[in-house]
């Protein structure tokens, strides 16, 4: 092999994928871990954290005389997927045995589907901004994982871990469609969202359970495709734009530098933001795949795809689709509000608590995510009732409290309050409806400030800002914006 080809921090690529001339071709496979409770082949359990090797039994340790045994609830889950991006699901196929040699692989060898997946076809929908794109899937199968090797540097020890070995995975590997780090990451969020949407796999990608591998090549516009090489093992979306932007900036060196690129599978290193490579690239011949003689086809009924057809929840595309035409709302505002089926679910009952579907989604996207990203929690976890939130989406609307003064309740129900009336009353945050009261306010501003008026009627708009500013100070923050520019505009001849 070469020696390891290492590549600097890359800037993004553009929506178009075009980076000084080059075009950008991505593919992505992504292993999405399978969330049963046992194995994909035997009855070992399969939940993280457990101390080494406590949760392999003897056909995951590859022991004489064990035989594998199909977990239906991986085939079911598969079967969900493929029903889920629009795919073929295969009435019957085939488990082979990939062949190589690694200290966590056991038996020499992983139990995948290489001919005929159970997962045929299909795409992924998503937006990029604001613009619908599509992916196409080649395939999705059924797969063993391995096990993990553990290095202590300290003294120079190695020990293998097998609690993995045989955890399922479904490994779903794209065409070569994305054009770009941007749309790649896009994809990938897409894909996460669905599969746990699904309920198929969690998608923890700090424990493993979600991870991609991007086969990235350049080429000029409209010729043939360019020699891929492979970043193995992203576990955040983050480091897959990092290390797809790294890895075109190196790519384009070499080709502009007149040297070749060769096929290859690399790690990113986060720490310094550059790509090296591990090993020259595996064909599928080199694995020796032949059909598992331990395992018969998977045969898959009729009938059974459409029990699990019957049973899928509505997909996140279909139900932005149902936000826009019934509530109204953008496509980006009704695909925030799909982010998860979690966030899906406490928007609708806010919207319908509150009867302000724009209203609802804009506080979920500003003040509400703002506040779940800095503490980290997914919105299942939110202290804040949806009906609470409701109530103060109303208050909002029907003008009882400003902007400003709404975001004081928030912090207030954040904090165990949970009566949005009883806050408004208690910080003195009603808004100021008493229209002879604020026209007093108004016309002793206007009498105070005769250079600001003096200004505005010179047509500088900033001194209307901040007779408004002296309205809303008058009033101790009670008057409603609104209103009060409206005063304003007409008792300065004006509206």
């Amino acid at each position: 092999m070469n020696a390891p080809a290492r590549s600097g921090p890359g800037k993004p690529a553009p929506a178009d994928g075009l980076v000084r001339g080059w075009e950008v071709v991505i593919g992505i496979e992504t292993h999405a871990q399978l969330s049963t409770a046992s194995k994909i082949f035997s009855g070992a359990a399969t939940a993280f954290g457990a101390a080494p090797n406590t949760q392999a039994c003897a056909l995951d340790l590859a022991l004489p005389g064990t035989l594998p045994v199909l977990n239906r609830g991986a085939v079911e889950r598969a079967i969900r997927f493929g029903l889920a991006v629009g795919a073929k699901v295969a009435p019957q196929s085939i488990f082979a045995r990939k062949n190589y040699f690694y200290p966590d692989l056991p038996k020499g060898y992983q139990i995948s589907q290489y001919e005929i997946p159970v997962v045929q076809g299909g795409s992924v929908v998503f937006l990029l901004d604001g613009q619908k794109r599509s992916v196409r899937l080649t395939r999705a199968h059924l797969e063993e994982d391995a096990g993990k090797s553990l290095h202590e540097e300290v003294h120079g020890m190695s020990g293998i871990d097998l609690n993995r070995a045989g955890t399922p995975l479904l490994e779903i590997v794209s065409e070569p469609d994305m054009r770009g780090s941007a749309e790649a990451v896009a994809y990938a969020k897409a894909l996460h969202t669905l599969v746990v949407w699904l309920g198929i796999c969690d998608g923890n990608m700090q424990e493993g359970s979600f991870r991609c591998d991007a086969n990235v090549s350049i080429r000029r516009p409209g010729a043939p495709f360019g020699t891929r090489r492979e970043i193995k093992n992203l576990n955040s979306f983050r480091f897959l734009q990092q290390a797809i932007d790294a890895e075109v900036q190196w790519q384009i060196e070499q080709l502009e530098d007149g040297l070749a690129i060769e096929q290859a599978t690399v790690l990113f290193d986060p720490a310094s933001g550059q790509t090296r490579a591990m090993r020259s690239k595996e064909d599928a011949h080199d694995y020796r795949y032949f059909p598992d003689p331990d395992l018969p086809p998977l045969v898959i009924a009729p009938e059974w795809v459409q029990r699990v057809r019957a049973a899928l929840p509505e997909l996140p595309a279909a139900m932005a689709e149902r936000f826009q035409r019934d509530d109204g709302l953008p496509a980006y505002d009704a695909a925030m509000m799909t982010q998860s089926l979690g966030f899906a679910r406490f928007y609708e009952a806010v919207r319908d608590a509150s009867g302000e579907p724009k209203l609802a989604a804009n506080w979920l996207m500003g003040e509400v995510s703002k506040r779940l990203n800095a503490e980290g929690v997914a919105i299942e976890r939110m202290p804040v009732a949806a009906a609470a939130l409701a109530a103060l989406i109303r208050r909002v609307a029907d003008g009882t409290v400003s902007h400003n003064g709404a975001r004081q309740v928030l912090e207030a129900l954040w904090a165990g309050d949970q009566d949005v009336d009883a806050v408004i009353e208690a910080r003195g945050l009603r808004q100021m409806n008493d229209t002879g009261a604020l026209e007093a306010i108004v016309d002793q501003v206007i009498a105070g400030n005769p250079k600001s008026v003096q200004e505005f009627r010179a047509g500088k708009d900033k001194a209307f800002n901040a007779l408004v500013g002296q309205v809303m100070k008058a009033s101790q923050g009670k008057a409603n914006p609104a209103q009060a520019g409206e005063l304003l505009r007409r008792r300065l001849g004006a509206g």
